[in-house]
């Protein structure tokens, strides 16, 4: 990386320079303290240090110390200079020539860093009761969470995807007495769900049930009859099984449709029946961090950092959410993953200190949970919040990708940071304009398309109806590409910089989004890479008469089409060849 380059030229030069005694009183170096950033004003520079830090251990003053650092630099091929307390960084030729090398050279993999620290990673999401269509909150967190897996693995780690089923709770049995009032509505009776909001609670009252409750009695005829139609004789257990399959098979679906991948879908059912759940309660007390207090069992979980201890037990014998839930990490870390990653709503901030304290209680480290934890989104029409279920046509997850399409549904999950509130702005989405951000980026790689098939289509004069030939022949292009070498771009590199620099940050941009869980980055990226793109191609000509200039200018066309691929691939949001 240009930045990295940078530093390294920096650290090196502040080493020899105290090694030289050139640094006031400052008798050692330590890498790492300073930071690369980019001056605000361009025409300092493309990358800027600030060395101000360093005057308490050198005793003079920034400027003084940024010339003496410059002076020991040894390097002709680049620009440096200095203002007030910091060491400015203008990149030569060179390294912008090595910069579209690169992306030549790797192509689909340009941006993956070598010899990382990889590790075996296990990232949960989604993780929705079976009991009705997803919200269109689960549909933040599985554009997210996929696409955090697609960046993770680009990354160089191994990443396994998993949905956590939540089928053990009193939840699957109200879905089954709601099919039953759905099944009888179907076979004639006149009956409804409870109007006492109390008691309406116990049921899921949603349209989605009607459906499977046809296909219920179209499937089940026999015991229909035989029952006489009285479904209180059918065991509630088998209409819960009915209702809990089709609803796990309707978010499936959903998921692949939304280019969604799990590895594995694990029934929190499946985990109480492995005895895992009363093997980690047994352990717990063994240890000695369980008491009893009014006929409940308590974890010492306050020992560990919770801000107070915590039922895992009911006094009824019934267990707590945290007990599976503590048995469900313990599993994954028996599983040989060496960091889980979950991402969970904002409500479920209190539950983190729990969950490690479990962890730890049980001798695992709990530094190796992660848990991200995301804010809702709204949905704005016409400019005005919507209240989630006040429109009938957009409650679901399904629905907004009816309305919007994959594309965009995926792109506006992701374009803000997780910590942040998103507002879903459904018309915009919508919208073939420059406003809409996943429009202006996919049009940015078709409009790169669309350069690459006019450089090498015949075109038809519309008032003599004669053929002009192509600027260059396929073969000219097809060896730009296989045979690409980096002087081909001198002819244009002074007046591509800014794009350059903006296509090789793609290294760094991975790098960071990767180390802090974000993808959103990856969004904020590609609508500036796209903006660059633009911008280069309204101010330069890029198929003209001249042929060496042409080319070169077609290699960063080529360049733009590969990186914002290889983005739009990690978001999991097509990259269109025209629109």
């Amino acid at each position: 990386m240009i930045k990295d380059y940078f530093i390294n030229q920096i650290e090196a030069a502040a080493e020899k320079a105290v090694k030289n005694n050139k640094l006031g009183q400052m008798s050692e170096f330590a890498k790492g303290t300073l930071v690369v950033e980019k001056p605000k004003n361009p025409d300092f520079g493309d990358f800027a240090v600030n060395v101000s830090s360093l005057a308490r251990s050198a005793k003079i003053a920034p400027p003084m110390i940024a010339n003496a650092i410059v002076a020991e630099i040894e390097d002709s091929d680049n620009e440096y200079s200095v203002i007030g307390g910091f060491i400015n960084f203008r990149a030569g030729k060179n390294l912008l020539l090595d910069a579209i090398d690169e992306i030549f050279k790797k192509k689909e993999n340009f941006g993956r860093p070598e010899n990382i620290n990889k590790e075996k990673i296990i990232l949960e999401y989604v993780s929705a009761n079976p009991t009705g269509p997803f919200h269109i909150g689960h549909g933040r967190w599985a554009a997210m969470g996929s696409a955090l897996a697609n960046l993770l693995k680009f990354y160089g780690h191994e990443v396994y995807q998993e949905f956590y089923i939540n089928d053990a709770g009193s939840q699957i049995q109200k879905l089954g007495n709601s099919l039953a009032i759905r099944i009888r509505q179907q076979l004639g009776e006149d009956v409804d769900f409870p109007s006492d909001e109390i008691e309406r609670k116990n049921y899921y009252p949603g349209d989605y049930l009607i459906p499977v409750a046809k296909k219920y009695i179209n499937e089940n005829s026999e015991i229909i009859e035989k029952v006489h139609k009285d479904i209180s004789k059918i065991d509630v257990k088998d209409l819960s099984d009915f209702a809990k399959n089709e609803m796990e098979n309707l978010q499936k679906a959903l998921l692949e449709h939304f280019r969604v991948h799990f590895d594995n879908f694990y029934s929190e059912l499946t985990l109480h029946q492995s005895g895992k759940v009363d093997e980690c309660v047994n352990k717990l007390k063994a240890s000695g961090k369980i008491y009893t207090k009014d006929g409940a069992d308590w974890f010492k979980s306050s020992d560990y950092g919770d801000d107070q201890d915590r039922v895992i037990k009911k006094a009824d014998g019934a267990n707590t959410y945290l007990t599976a839930d503590i048995a469900y990490h313990i599993d994954k870390l028996e599983r040989g993953f060496d960091r889980m990653i979950n991402i969970w709503g904002a409500d479920h901030h209190g539950y983190v200190a729990r969950v490690k304290a479990s962890i730890e209680a049980l001798g695992y480290d709990p530094e190796k949970l992660e848990i991200l934890l995301g804010q809702l989104v709204n949905l704005v029409i016409n400019g005005n919040e919507v209240r989630m279920g006040k429109r009938k046509n957009m409650v679901t997850l399904d629905d907004l990708i009816e309305e919007v399409g994959v594309d965009a549904t995926r792109f506006w999950m992701c374009m803000r940071s997780i910590d942040n509130t998103l507002d879903f702005d459904i018309e915009l989405a919508k919208t073939n304009s420059d406003e809409n951000p996943v429009f202006y980026v996919q049009y940015a790689h078709a409009r790169a398309c669309s350069i690459l098939r006019n450089a090498v289509e015949d075109k038809i004069d519309t008032e003599s109806g004669k053929t002009i030939p192509a600027p260059m022949s396929k073969e000219e292009l097809s060896s730009l590409v296989n045979s690409y070498a980096k002087e081909t771009l001198l002819p244009t590199i002074d007046t591509a910089r800014k794009l350059i620099l903006k296509l090789e940050e793609f290294k760094s941009l991975i790098k960071q989004s990767a180390e802090t869980r974000q993808v959103y980055t990856i969004c904020r990226y590609v609508q500036e890479l796209a903006a660059e793109f633009h911008s280069f191609y309204n101010a330069n000509r890029v198929i003209s008469d001249d042929k060496e200039l042409m080319k070169s200018r077609l290699a960063l066309v080529l360049s733009v089409k590969q990186v914002l691929a290889n983005a739009l691939n990690l978001l999991a949001v097509s990259a269109p060849e025209r629109m």
